[in-house]
């Protein structure tokens, strides 16, 4: 009988093993769904309590602040200096990182279970949101549901922009280098979803570092800055002459409002309002 035993056991844990395939082409297997995860991106952390289980996040990154449960928890670095000690030491069954992150390859080394994801644009939420699915060993249809309510709320949002403002043309600053949203970027389809029109390319990638004479030559009627000071602008050389600096259509939205617009995830249709906000000339930071 003891090999019957045995039998069921493999069985059992055949049934609760997880496969999933990351960014790499890598099918990583887990015996049975996580109960410890460490994340190293903010959007991951967010997709994780989306599908309900916050619970077993040990670890985040850095910069994780939503929602309130992962402030309490250890952080552990951020894109280019995750604390590989602390990480170990969280004994996490699986960490859950971008593909860009300077770790992946000393924790792989390490032995750790590494499931590497990377969302930029909104099919990539949907597929990662799907995935960490997969991972914590959900039904397919629970993550589907979170993205349908997701894709709704920009849809939603969408529809509350009154036509006369459709073809905006937008300028979206994502951090001083400059780096902008470029179309391809999830934040570019977002901006395209409600009606907006975006002046840089998705040619030049999803988050282009761009020269500055770009956005002078582009001239667009509106700017949108994740958390930057709008009066700065004026000392660019030749940025008086852009038509939304002369009058003064700039949205500089907060560092709680720039964290709900730049992660791509389950607040992506939060951050579609704030545009839509924005494009009416509704935003609380918008330069009067």
């Amino acid at each position: 009988m003891r090999w019957l035993t045995a039998l069921l056991l493999a069985l059992a844990l055949q049934v609760h093993a997880v496969t999933v395939t990351d960014e790499r082409g890598v099918s990583v297997t887990l015996a049975q769904p996580p109960q410890r995860i460490v994340t190293l991106m903010p959007a991951l952390a967010e997709m994780v309590c989306e599908l309900g289980a916050c619970a077993r996040l040990v670890g985040v990154d850095d910069y994780a602040n939503w929602p309130e449960a992962v402030r309490r928890l250890p952080h552990v670095g951020g894109l280019e200096d995750a604390r590989i000690e602390a990480i170990v030491a969280l004994r996490p069954d699986v960490v859950l990182m971008p593909l860009s992150s300077r770790a992946l390859a000393r924790l792989d080394a390490l032995g750790l279970k590494v499931v590497a994801l990377e969302p930029t644009s909104m099919d990539d939420v949907r597929r990662v949101l799907l995935q960490i699915g997969e991972v914590l060993g959900l039904p397919p249809e629970v993550a589907q549901a979170s993205w349908r309510r997701i894709d709704q709320g920009v849809e939603a949002a969408a529809r509350s922009l009154p036509p006369a403002l459709r073809g905006t043309r937008v300028y979206f600053e994502v951090s001083s280098g400059p780096y902008a949203a470029s179309e391809s970027s999830f934040l570019g389809q977002v901006l395209a979803r409600v009606g907006a029109a975006n002046v840089v390319p998705g040619a030049l990638g999803p988050f282009p570092k761009l020269n500055p004479e770009f956005v002078v030559r582009a001239d667009p009627d509106l700017i949108m800055l994740s958390d930057r000071n709008p009066q700065s602008l004026r000392q660019r050389p030749g940025w008086d002459r852009i038509r939304a600096v002369r009058e003064q259509r700039i949205c500089a939205f907060t560092p709680q409002q720039g964290d709900v617009l730049v992660r791509p995830g389950p607040r992506m249709a939060q951050g579609a309002q704030l545009m839509v906000q924005c494009l009416q000339g509704r935003l609380n930071g918008r330069a009067p």
